[in-house]
This record gives structure tokens, sequence and C-alpha cells, in this order.
């Protein structure tokens, strides 16, 4: 009897955001309101620095090619491009003036460093106080 292999990690993607969970038990997740910035690169994880100079990867992104979602205060979800499907490439079409060839085009040319490939326009003023009767 052969048991399936368990994922490294897997990505879950719905209407409220995306969420990756890894092997060992850690949890990656961000909501679609809170993307400020699209990443794209190759071997290492932008977010993780070592402290050497280099940066470090986590389980099975070795060979992948990385979509990395942050938001304001710098908290992230790092999706593998080997994990996307139909969903995940619709949803990003929903952030304001996003375009899905120039990501194809930076998942295609991918390097070591990292691409922002989109960046949220500026946030609105805020509405000012209006008094009701």
């Amino acid at each position: 009897m052969h048991a399936n292999a368990v994922p490294e990690s897997y990505v879950y993607v719905t209407e409220e955001g995306v969420t990756r969970h890894y092997a060992d038990g850690s949890v990656e997740a961000l909501a679609w309101e809170d993307v400020v910035e699209v990443r794209v690169g190759g071997p290492a994880d932008p977010r993780a620095d070592s402290g050497d100079g280099r940066e470090e990867r986590r389980g099975d992104e070795e060979d992948d090619v990385l979509i990395v979602l942050l938001s304001r205060d710098g908290e992230g979800c790092v999706v593998p491009a080997s994990a996307t499907d139909a969903s995940f490439l619709a949803r990003l079409r929903y952030l304001p003036d996003f375009d899905l060839d120039r990501l194809s085009s930076a998942v295609e040319a991918a390097a070591d460093d990292y691409v922002v490939v989109w960046r949220s326009p500026e946030p609105p003023s805020p509405l000012p106080d209006f008094e009701y009767d």
C-alpha cells in the first residue's frame, strides 16, 4: 500500500485573502484588502534575512519562483508560482490596475532578486467628519 505524500506546504485562496500552510505547522495569511505590494523573485524570501547578507529560504521553495504579497505593516504571504491557480490569478486582477501580463513576464524572467510588479495607489484621504441632523 502506498500513502499519498503530504505536501510540504499548501496555499488556500478565498474571496477574503490568501493563506499558506507550511509543513512545520506555521501559517502566513493576508487579507486581499491589506495587500499593498506584489513582488516576484527567485530563490530567496525577501522578508527573511539571515544576518550575513544572504536571504534565507523556507522548505520546498528552493527551485520555485515566488510571488510575495505584502501589507503596509510588512506582514506577508509567500506563494510559490507552482501553487498558483486560476482563482489566485483571478483574485489578483481585482487589485487596482493589476497587470497579469507584467506578472507573467516577471515569473518567466525571475532571478535571485525581487521585482515589484504592483503597488497599491496611495490610500485616499480620510473623509471629513459629517454632521447628521
